[in-house]
């Protein structure tokens, strides 16, 4: 009887383990491909104007007509290639009829594609700010399957492609990182410091098993930490920008304090209200106020 106990739960622990890993790889990755005729671009001018389909809430870009909405932004849709040798979709937001003041290279989270995030990092078009953001391989257009090691090559990959365009050559860099980009962006923002201004993390989790054990109690432990946000930012020397939501409840508050805690000076701490990824859409004046501030760019 004893030895058919402890057969038991060997094999629920294996269950649990396996359930609980697929799980985990469900929380940190969940990449929506797009086939080619979910929409479509139009090169030149008439990109800058989008028509949002209410239903399925996604983009198409469209010529000049009554039925298009100007953002105030163009978008410049381009492929280019990860060190992986995956094919990468990335787009430039352009602000229209505002000076560029700096180039900020975003890192979105963990889910969707462009055609959502691009909407949480956009407002700060309106204030100067012309915007590089991409999806990651096994997103939207992009090529491949998203794991922890693709999508790391993926981000340094982006930088070096941001750092040799020629329309930012001379506007200043900065990484701004959403949710599961802040983990990606801590990690090129630490070796490429020499060549940023700085780094605003969002809504980042302290670690991978910090955020597992959120999840999933206990269990969560199971999951390899590897570079964990709360430990890389401890040599990352330029100034920073934090922002977390009290009502976050994806990615708890007391982690970006755990971030915070270990950052170097200069840096700023900035507590919001709204849901996960949402600073933005309700503090766009003031967090480009901030940025401004901190990176000395006024």
């Amino acid at each position: 009887m004893q030895i058919q106990k402890k057969i038991k739960i060997v094999f629920t622990i294996a269950i649990l383990f396996t359930l609980s890993s697929c799980a985990f790889n469900f929380t940190f990755f969940r990449p929506y491909k797009l086939p080619k005729s979910n929409f479509s671009v139009t090169v030149g001018t008439d990109t800058t104007f989008v028509k949002m389909d209410t239903i399925t809430l996604q983009p198409t870009f469209l010529k000049r007509n009554k039925d298009t909405v100007d953002f105030g932004y163009s978008i410049e849709s381009v492929i280019f290639k990860s060190s992986n040798g995956n094919k990468l979709n990335g787009w430039m937001l352009k602000p229209k009829n505002v000076k560029i003041i700096g180039t900020i290279l975003h890192f979105h989270g963990s889910g969707g594609n462009l055609l959502y995030h691009h909407r949480a990092i956009s407002p700060l078009t309106k204030f100067g700010f012309q915007i590089f953001t991409f999806d990651y391989s096994g997103f939207g257009y992009s090529e491949g399957k998203s794991t922890r090691v693709s999508v790391v090559e993926d981000a340094y990959s982006a930088f070096d492609y941001t750092l040799n365009r020629k329309d930012v050559k001379q506007p200043k860099i900065l990484l701004y990182g959403q949710s599961y980009g802040v983990h990606l962006a801590t990690i090129v923002g630490v070796k490429q410091q020499s060549k940023i201004e700085g780094m605003i993390l969002e809504a980042g989790f302290s670690s991978h098993r910090d955020e597992a054990v959120y999840t999933v109690p206990v269990i969560g432990n199971i999951v390899k930490q590897g570079i964990c946000t709360k430990n890389e930012i401890k040599k990352f020397k330029k100034p920073l920008l934090i922002i977390h939501s009290k009502e976050d409840k994806k990615v708890p508050y007391y982690m970006g304090e755990k971030i915070f805690k270990n950052a170097n000076e200069p840096k700023e701490f900035y507590q919001v209200d709204k849901a996960h990824i949402e600073a933005l859409q309700y503090y766009s004046k003031e967090i480009s106020s901030k940025i401004k501030k901190i990176c000395k760019l006024e």
